[in-house]
């Protein structure tokens, strides 16, 4: 007996201390961990039959099938290349014709999307690898059509490479630092527009079109930068030192945008006549069919008209084929999901109130409304000219659901990933298979290969693995509901609770937002929370005893146009009354403390969390704001005035803001900014807490030297994050 008993006390002992061993750390949270395996840089190739996708060691670039998702070759090897050598495959581009490719490799990021990196042609039918050029690095390398050219911009001037002879053109010669740039956007277009490439070629490769952009008169902001470590900046080790660039602030000057084309043939610049408002923009040329005309999308400065013209690189001339009306604003879905195919243009559009799908020719005619109903279009993958039918995703089971449809031409539609939770396909060229992503709050990605009618034909990336790793942890499950609040509105949000959640207890809640206009936090998905990975920070808060929330509040996607644009010259306001109105629900539940509930985000969650706090209802306890605008006077133009129009025209909504409310904070405050923060200022911070000093209001702050606004680097993610949970444990303490 006595055996027996010791056998169990034994037995018990080593359960509890592997449960205790299986508790998550911040270093599991921040190391990539929990990473699951992904499909990395897959294109469709041009046969329809396979699809190319970049190996997981980053030295080969391997062909599959289609239809068996089995390998069918090697369409680059890093050990098999003649001539010259590289150690790593960064990025590849296919040319047209699928008989070269441009190899990328020392990658170097600039901003959000655009990099420098050295790029080699590989000629997959010799075998030999050489420099694309020998003299600097280059930006969006670009194919002409029939795959004889490469065009590519190195320092703000656009070069020309033949392939048959290796000789390079220079086809710009204005292009200086923050004064003229040639065929990629300044700061503010990249990061609003949300592109790196600002050219393209016409149909028969004649004529490289391209977007000038003179900033001369934007106004310069400057980042001090130090020395630091990881990376060290040894040119700062005595001195401090500035990165200066072009940043234009609401109601400010932007570039002045032109388009200009260059004929391959004569040598022949010319500006395009293409009309245009003085402070108008250009998020996007797109090359058509018709190889005497590019397509021009152009916004006028409050964003609310958008127009598409077709613009003839030898004449000059440009003719309006559509144009766009919208109450508000056009949402940035109209011109990033825009496809110009051989003969239509397929057009996204809310006029209705919901996102949608219309078709238009080439020369602006409406041929039909694609799909309608009270949903939203959230993605488009094309349409096949053979069948006359659409593949797009939409939200038309839920705001917190995405699923892939098809369109036919008769108007009949089909969900072709009726599984609930989130879906995003890559189809082949000729629409027959797609590859599909799937995943749910509980379920990381998973990738099938399917045909185009929603037939799995094999599992390629199941990530039981992953699956398997986080059962031996004490994990909770994600709830998905919905909040009513005293206004009758209805907010989508999840909960995640402690895996041995006890609701005769009282919990402290910590609140995790971003709420940004169009956004979407609240997801039947895997990517959730502040670190991703399956709302993995949130599992390891937890495990420290909180329930964790998530809203979306008004302002956010996939819920209509309404939904979205209530927030309209006055952001912050509705959203932050309704994350007060959330808590206030909370603190009703019998197993929440309403005396313990905690507010974060990050960027427009940092300023969502500020203004929640200053609301003037005191239902937090504490908050933390990571990189938060404070003010969006000190924010860029593009994004600032499509929700806000400018400070000139709108004092009243820019005045209501942190800063303004500093004086009305209430409970115990963490601030966190990175100096070398490009897209939010350190400036927000600097100018919030003086107007706090001044308020005599306490709080802490933490500066992370040269940071930009994701602030890693090193150790810089582990440090932030055990500083926002340590002040938790503080100010959420009994």
């Amino acid at each position: 007996m006595k055996k027996n008993i010791m056998f169990v006390v034994l037995l018990l002992s080593s359960v509890f201390q592997t449960m205790a061993v299986n508790r998550l750390t911040l270093g599991d949270v921040t190391s990539g961990k929990f990473y699951g395996r992904s499909m990395a840089a897959v294109q469709a190739l041009a046969d329809g039959e396979s699809y190319a996708q970049l190996s997981s060691d980053w030295r080969r670039v391997v062909k599959y099938s289609f239809k068996t998702g089995e390998e069918v070759g090697v369409l680059f090897d890093v050990a098999q290349a003649k001539e010259d050598s590289i150690e790593l495959v960064e990025g590849y581009i296919m040319s047209p014709d699928g008989r070269q490719m441009l190899i990328e490799t020392d990658n170097t990021p600039i901003y959000r999307h655009s990099f420098t990196a050295t790029y080699y042609i590989y000629n997959m039918e010799s075998g030999h690898l050489r420099p694309l050029s020998e003299n600097g690095a280059q930006q969006t390398p670009l194919f002409s059509p029939d795959g004889s050219k490469v065009a590519f911009v190195r320092d703000n001037n656009i070069f020309l490479v033949d392939m048959a002879n290796g000789i390079e053109q220079q086809v710009t010669r204005d292009g200086s630092r923050n004064a003229v740039i040639n065929g990629i956007p300044d700061w503010v277009n990249e990061e609003e527009f949300g592109n790196d490439r600002a050219m393209v070629f016409t149909a028969d490769g004649r004529h490289l079109v391209w977007i000038r952009y003179d900033e001369t008169a934007v106004k310069q902001y400057s980042m001090q930068l130090f020395k630091g470590l990881k990376p060290e900046k040894k040119a700062y080790a005595d001195y401090p030192g500035f990165y200066t660039y072009k940043y234009p602030i609401a109601g400010e000057d932007n570039a002045k945008v032109t388009v200009w084309s260059y004929d391959v043939v004569t040598g022949k610049t010319q500006q395009l006549h293409v009309p245009l408002d003085a402070d108008g923009y250009v998020p996007r040329i797109a090359m058509t069919s018709d190889a005497g005309k590019v397509a021009v999308v152009t916004l006028n400065r409050h964003q609310d008209c958008m127009r598409i013209y077709m613009a003839s690189p030898s004449s000059a001339q440009s003719q309006l084929v559509i144009e766009e009306r919208i109450d508000k604003y056009v949402r940035e879905n109209a011109y990033a999901n825009l496809v110009i195919t051989d003969r239509h243009i397929l057009l996204s559009s809310d006029r209705d109130g919901w996102m949608h799908l219309y078709l238009y020719d080439l020369d602006g005619r409406l041929v039909r409304q694609v799909e309608q109903g009270d949903y939203e279009v959230s993605a488009v993958y094309g349409y096949d000219e053979k069948t006359g039918n659409t593949y797009y995703a939409s939200h038309e089971r839920g705001a917190t659901e995405q699923q892939v449809w098809v369109a036919r031409k008769n108007g009949k539609r089909q969900c072709l990933t009726p599984t609930a939770g989130w879906n995003t396909a890559v189809f082949s060229a000729d629409y027959r298979y797609f590859i599909r992503t799937w995943s749910d709050a509980a379920t990381p990605n998973v990738y099938t290969l399917c045909d185009n009618k929603g037939k799995t034909l094999k599992t390629l990336i199941d990530n039981q693995p992953l699956i398997e790793k986080r059962r031996q942890y004490q994990f909770g499950n994600v709830e998905l509901c919905e909040i009513t609040t005293a206004d009758g509105v209805t907010l989508n949000a999840w909960m995640l609770k402690p895996a041995d959640f006890d609701a005769t207890r009282k919990y402290p809640v910590v609140m995790y937002q971003y709420g940004g206009p169009g956004s979407q936090q609240v997801k039947n998905a895997w990517g959730l929370g502040m670190a991703g990975q399956g709302a993995l920070m949130e599992q390891y808060l937890c495990q420290q005893g909180y329930v964790c929330v998530c809203v979306d509040n008004r302002g956010t996607g996939g819920r209509g146009a309404e939904f979205e644009k209530c927030t309209y010259q006055k952001l912050g306001q509705l959203e932050a009354h309704d994350q007060v109105e959330a808590a206030v629900w909370l603190g009703r539940q019998s197993w929440v403390d309403k005396d313990r509930i905690a507010i974060w985000g990050w960027s427009f969650g940092g300023f969502n969390t500020l203004m929640a706090m200053s609301e003037g209802r005191a239902v937090f306890r504490c908050g933390i704001a990571i990189a938060p605008p404070t003010s969006w006077r000190y924010y860029d133009t593009i994004y600032t005035e499509r929700f806000m129009r400018t400070p000139q025209e709108n004092a009243e909504g820019y005045n209501d803001c942190p800063i303004e409310r500093a004086g009305k904070l209430h409970g115990a405050l963490l601030l966190c900014h990175g100096m070398a923060d490009d897209n939010v200022h350190f400036r927000n911070t600097a100018e919030y807490t003086e107007a706090l000093v001044q308020a005599d209001k306490d709080f802490r702050q933490l500066v992370y030297t040269n940071r930009n606004h994701s602030i890693f680097g090193g150790n810089t993610r582990r440090h932030l994050f055990r500083q926002c949970t340590d002040f938790f444990g503080e100010k959420l303490r009994n």
